[in-house]
């Protein structure tokens, strides 16, 4: 342990701390660039030009330095600098560290791999250091990423860089399971690393969370956190941090969006934007090509080049988590003899982090979503970067592959293209993106399909994965990613061939699709297949209680992001479906019929052979009828005993004229009326009777169990005046006896003389009076 220091000592370090700041501030006020300016195009300074202040008083200038020791920052951050062995300064480093260390706004965009890191991470160390920040001050800067693994790596060089310095740092992303620690010491920390979700939710529920005096707020890949996705959860941070604040944004694919420029309070921002007139947009170092494969041979064309590359680097991108799950779990049984990983954002946070750190340290395949393509920097280069999906979007492409060809190092990348997808190339060139088109080797392609069959027709172990579920859910969630993706000149769902593509997947059955428009009931897609939309409506569906173990389970969701709805009603067809249409109901659905019935059959065991109404099934809601007050009156058809058309009011005409119209006999009709008046008279008494007679007997069975409950009290009294003493039986109440019916004179008596003293009597006597009142009841 290191002897502690003196009290002379910690001053000498103060005043030191305090004259190099004032050096730093002076240093940074005269030699500041002027805005608007590109630090690239000034002249670096000579290599023995002195560096800071001059003899005659001056300052050298920093504006235009290659080299980190030539900027006005604390001795503190250099020698961070030294220890992790960053010494040049990179383009964008050069373009944007002489304006943020003179406190303006940044918006940087440089591509991927240039170090834009270290251009946000010196300027947040000596902003907090020469405003002597301390752990008292609170939260002094928020560093935003958009993915957790990211954040993590922003961690590990804000460590490196920032070692010797005091500031406490922490890391706030979601998955992990010490919310609790984190909100007992989240307002100790002076710089913050975090996802979006994480920093709202504290912000939310930690008490006396406070970044009332924040001073450098930074959004790592600016483009991805300022999107749809996190722009609800970006303006209630941002509406609870102040103003007046630095702020920078740094991305391969910057935007200039007024609006979202204005939602963050820019001021005067310095674009910044170093390989705009370059003549890619994507490392210089990458070599990039592109082939068209056919949606049914894509997984075959995967699998042939992982078996031709196996002593390579190599990450491979997807659309869906399920795509990823299936490719993994199913590549991973037929033994391609190469490490396989897999990586989305369904997975819990300390696998995901395992994952990545294997990765880094292995060669090995990497199965993975968009999560993997942002900001990501792994140790050891990736060799290869496989697009099996076309991306969403040019930006969406260039992140992917900006995994490899990272700062001076060399990679290549692939990319899977259908035909209906051969727009997306013509956009990429026209981005100055350089990509050759190849032609795929067909006869070095290894067919992988059967065998995918083959492990799907397996009975599997309850312990092992459902592969069959899987490859089904592959399916649905790739078609509906292309389904929702917005340009349509690349993205067209109608254009698939589907049942080839479910059957190179492994599955006996296509899958119908639930989730498109009504509009593409009948369209045609490339082949002789079709995509028809059944219409398994909710009203064709049992009705169940809904705390129902059946209705709770088909609920649940899946850890995807859609609803496993369509699992559950899709109706299947046999592939190359030729020749007659089979009248076979879906798997799933039956499975569901099943399940009611089971459930059931349950039911009426548990209720003890009860009898149990079948749900009932829902009905259709209908539009009210209307009374057409224009209908035609008069027109009811009447027939006589021979079987002849009458008009309507015939039986009550006197006669009927040559010309159809009926002449009515007014007695004849008043005479009906009587007979019906009478008729309802008499049947009103007999209501009436039989209401009278329901009423009596009610009163009746209420009367009877009023004695029967009397009766019983008297009789629980009468066992406790016998077991108790004599002087007990002062206290009981008297007993009440009932009254006869009986209309004799001996009952009548009794009546008068209801009340009888019961002391005065004997027990024999008691008992005889009680068999006398049980036989007048009776009676």
């Amino acid at each position: 342990m290191r002897p502690p220091k003196s009290r002379e000592s910690r001053k000498q370090k103060r005043l030191s701390e305090a004259q190099e700041i004032e050096l730093l501030e002076s240093w940074i006020q005269n030699g500041r660039p002027e805005s608007g300016s590109n630090p690239l195009s000034l002249p670096p300074p000579p290599k023995d030009a002195p560096v800071g202040r001059i003899d005659d008083g001056t300052f050298s200038a920093y504006a235009g330095s290659q080299r980190f020791d030539q900027l006005p920052v604390s001795q503190k951050t250099k020698d961070g600098l030294k220890d992790a062995k960053f010494t040049k300064m990179t383009e964008i480093q050069r373009a944007s560290l002489p304006h943020s260390l003179c406190g303006r706004d940044i918006l940087g965009a440089a591509k991927t791999g240039s170090g834009k890191t270290l251009a946000f991470i010196i300027p947040v160390l000596e902003k907090l250091y020469r405003a002597r920040w301390g752990p008292e001050d609170g939260v002094g800067s928020i560093i935003i990423s958009p993915t957790r693994e990211l954040a993590a790596q922003l961690f590990d060089v804000l460590k490196s860089v920032g070692k010797h310095h005091n500031f406490s740092a922490g890391l706030l992303i979601g998955g992990r399971k010490d919310i609790d620690t984190e909100k007992e010491h989240v307002n100790d920390l002076n710089i913050l690393v975090c996802t979006p979700g994480r920093l709202l939710q504290h912000m939310d529920e930690t008490p006396n969370f406070d970044c009332s005096q924040l001073q450098v707020l930074v959004l790592d890949e600016a483009d991805r956190i300022l999107d749809v996705g996190f722009k609800k959860a970006l303006n209630a941070i941002v509406s609870q941090l102040p103003k007046h604040r630095q702020t920078f944004l740094f991305s391969a694919t910057q935007t200039k969006s007024v609006q979202d420029l204005a939602r963050l309070s820019l001021k005067d921002p310095e674009y910044l934007s170093v390989h705009e007139e370059s003549v890619t947009a994507t490392p210089n170092r990458l070599h990039q090509t592109a082939m068209i494969v056919p949606l049914d041979q894509k997984l075959d064309m995967l699998w042939s080049f992982i078996k031709s590359h196996l002593n390579s680097k190599i990450l491979v991108f997807l659309s869906s988590c399920k795509q990823v799950r299936f490719v993994f779990e199913a590549f991973k049984k037929l033994h391609p003899g190469i490490p396989l990983k897999c990586l989305h954002g369904r997975m819990k946070q300390e696998r995901r982090m395992g994952i990545y750190s294997q990765f880094c340290e292995t060669r090995s395949v990497l199965f993975s979503t968009d999560v993997a393509s942002r900001g990501l920097d792994f140790n050891k280069a990736v060799d290869w970067v496989v697009q099996v999906d076309c991306p969403e979007d040019v930006a969406a492409y260039i992140h992917r592959v900006g995994r490899t060809a990272r700062y001076l190092s060399g990679g290549k990348s692939v990319l899977f293209l259908m035909p209906s997808e051969m727009k997306m190339l013509e956009k990429l060139q026209e981005k100055k993106i350089p990509i050759q088109f190849i032609k795929a080797n067909t006869k070095r392609l290894q067919p992988v399909s059967g065998l995918l069959a083959g492990l799907l027709a397996k009975k599997d172990d309850k312990k092992e994965v459902d592969l069959r579920h899987l490859a089904h859910r592959a399916f649905i969630t790739y078609l509906r990613s292309i389904h929702k993706h917005r340009d349509k000149e690349v993205f067209d769902v109608m254009k698939l061939p589907i049942e080839e593509f479910s059957a190179s997947l492994g599955l006996p059955m296509t899958p119908k699709i639930r989730f498109l428009n009504q509009k593409s009931k009948g369209k045609q897609v490339s082949g002789e297949s079709s995509l028809q939309e059944e219409n398994y409506s909710k009203e064709n569906l049992f009705e169940l209680p809904r705390e129902s173990p059946v209705t709770s389970k088909l609920e649940e969701k899946e850890e995807d992001e859609e609803v496993d709805e369509d699992f559950l009603s899709a109706k299947e067809t046999p592939h190359g479906g030729q020749g007659k249409s089979t009248d076979i109901a879906d798997i799933e659905y039956v499975t569901f019929f099943l399940a009611v019935v089971e459930f059931c059959i349950v039911r009426i065991i548990q209720k003890k052979y009860r009898p149990l109404m079948w749900p009932g099934t829902r009905i259709l809601k209908k539009k009210k009828l209307k009374i057409n007050v224009h209908r035609p009156v008069g027109t009811r058809v009447v027939f006589d005993d021979e079987g002849n058309t009458l008009p309507p009011l015939a039986t009550l005409a006197d006669r009927i004229s040559g010309d159809g119209s009926v002449q009515l006999d007014e007695d004849r009709v008043s005479k009906r009326y009587a007979n019906l008046r009478e008729e309802l008279k008499e049947e009103d008494k007999e209501d009436k009777l039989l209401d009278r007679q329901r009423r009596k007997e009610k009163r009746m069975k209420e009367k009877m169990k009023r004695r029967r409950g009397r009766k019983d009290e008297d009789d629980i009294e009468g066992e406790e005046d016998l077991s108790g003493s004599d002087g007990d039986r002062t206290n009981k109440r008297s007993k009440k006896y009932f009254d006869s019916d009986s209309d004799d004179a001996e009952s009548k008596r009794d009546k008068d003389n209801s009340t009888i003293n019961a002391d005065s009597i004997s027990l024999k006597e008691q008992e005889e009076l009680a068999l006398k009142l049980l036989s007048s009841m009776h009676s």
